[in-house]
């Protein structure tokens, strides 16, 4: 395999990876705030229709993202009250997110587009464009060093960019600053948070805030960014594959990166390997297909050793009189 077909799947892993490191890092907000969310795959396929219904109607991508994060915001208070504040099952509020964002959006979509639940592709200015980064024209005749910055580095979309920065921002939030502190203590005991003065019921809805404002920049991408314009169940479970490397990289970002840039790097492995032989034979493409979702299964079933998470994860807190 030559130099330009490794960078070919290399940068496809990381326009892969994209979406499931945004979900990866708003599930990591709200898991250390105490909070089980099984409800990223809802507020991405939230996300994505509203930000491709709006960039088809207003012909900018910009407002479909602000778009696509007010609705997934919207849908994250709608998740937190029912967990929060009324103390239901944080399980099956995921879930019921889940469900809503998939009846609704295939719903609108035919109701306001005609066209299978799908939104009208987008034009000009309805979408992101790759970035060249600056010298990357330049630098791209120079052997090995100008390729990897010309064709792996540089030509993304600033989502892409923005996902990776949040990996550090998130790193520093967590560790490095009083809220991140105070975050992570109410989920691990938010008695004693509670004991110290502070709100644990304001510090979960923070976590809340958070997680939906990422998830709809997640959403977002799959139909502003990667595609050009909301499809039916576009999201195809990349919600829940988030939640697996969650909890393969032990509720930490920057592993949490990696596993994401691992079944990212799969993901573009079975796209460069459907139609390949094995022994003579043709390898069923839906074998290769779920090359990503076997890995999760087998990682989550023993290979990554104890995964412990946060201990009041998924359980209503209640303060005591």
């Amino acid at each position: 395999m030559d130099l330009a077909a490794i960078l070919s799947i290399l940068d496809a892993t990381i326009r892969l990876s994209t979406p499931l490191l945004l979900a990866c890092l708003a599930g990591l907000y709200s898991e250390r705030a105490g909070l089980f969310d099984i409800g990223l795959e809802g507020k991405m396929l939230a996300a994505a229709f509203a930000a491709g219904a709006v960039a088809a109607i207003t012909g900018s991508a910009w407002i479909g993202l602000a778009a696509g994060m007010a609705v997934s915001l919207s849908t994250a208070l709608l998740q937190g009250v029912a967990a929060i504040t009324l103390k239901g099952n944080q399980l099956i509020a995921g879930v019921a997110i889940n469900m809503l964002a998939a009846g609704m959006t295939t719903f609108l979509g035919q109701t306001w587009f005609s066209q299978g639940g799908r939104t009208p592709p987008l034009g000009e200015g309805g979408r992101f464009v790759p970035i060249t980064l600056p010298f990357a024209n330049e630098l791209a005749g120079i052997p090995i060093i100008g390729p990897i910055y010309y064709e792996l580095i540089s030509g993304h979309y600033i989502l892409v960019y923005i996902a990776f920065l949040m990996v550090a921002v998130t790193a520093y939030v967590l560790y490095r600053t009083r809220f991140g502190l105070r975050l992570r203590a109410v989920g691990e005991s938010p008695k004693a948070v509670d004991t110290a003065g502070i709100s644990v019921v304001k510090l979960r809805y923070q976590a809340v805030i958070i997680t939906g404002l990422l998830c709809g920049i997640a959403g977002a991408y799959f139909s502003i960014a990667q595609g050009s314009g909301f499809g039916n169940n576009m999201t195809a479970g990349k919600g829940y594959i988030a939640l697996a490397a969650l909890i393969f990289a032990k509720w930490k970002p920057v592993p949490a990166m990696f596993t994401c840039l691992l079944f990212g790097f799969l993901d573009a492995l079975q796209i460069r390997l459907q139609g390949a032989r094995l022994g003579g034979v043709e390898i069923p493409v839906q074998a290769i297909q779920a090359l990503p979702y076997v890995l999760t299964v087998i990682l989550l079933a023993g290979f990554i050793g104890k995964a412990v998470g946060p201990k009041a994860g998924g359980v209503a807190y209640t303060k005591e009189r």
